[in-house]
């Protein structure tokens, strides 16, 4: 397993990442999205009416980035495979919407639901562009 450097874990307590996923066309898709850094791992809740999840079932490889809003030349790339699993109680939403003070069901129409996307780490790139 890929481990997160020391010098940009603070980053892993961010509002909000990138991520990108393949289309179907084989161009990126990149969407602004909320993250938990959960038990070590990085987890996301996506409808799975969407165009992203459905990207990531056809193609389960993503990056997210994860910049730092304050220092905007330091951010965090994370790129590995997208492991989806069934979120039908809604058990892993209202965990993520929990750092977020938000219902996530309220989000999603009759008939849809929720996955849990956990990143499975291949590469980490710490970035700080005016580090020496």
């Amino acid at each position: 397993m890929t481990s997160f450097p020391d010098s940009h874990r603070d980053l892993l307590d961010a509002e909000v990442a990138l991520l990108a996923t393949i289309g179907g066309d084989g161009l990126p898709q990149q969407t602004a999205v909320w993250f938990l850094h959960d038990e070590g791992e990085l987890r996301l809740s996506l409808n799975t009416s969407r165009l992203k999840t459905r990207n990531m079932h056809r193609r389960p490889v993503c990056s997210l980035m994860i910049l730092d809003l304050d220092k905007p030349h330091r951010y965090l790339v994370v790129r590995g495979r997208a492991r989806l699993e069934p979120d039908d109680e809604y058990a892993f939403a209202r965990k993520l919407g929990a750092k977020y003070n938000a219902d996530l069901k309220q989000n999603d129409r009759p008939g849809e639901g929720r996955v849990k996307v956990t990143i499975e780490p291949t590469n980490v790139y710490p970035v700080d562009m005016r580090a020496g």
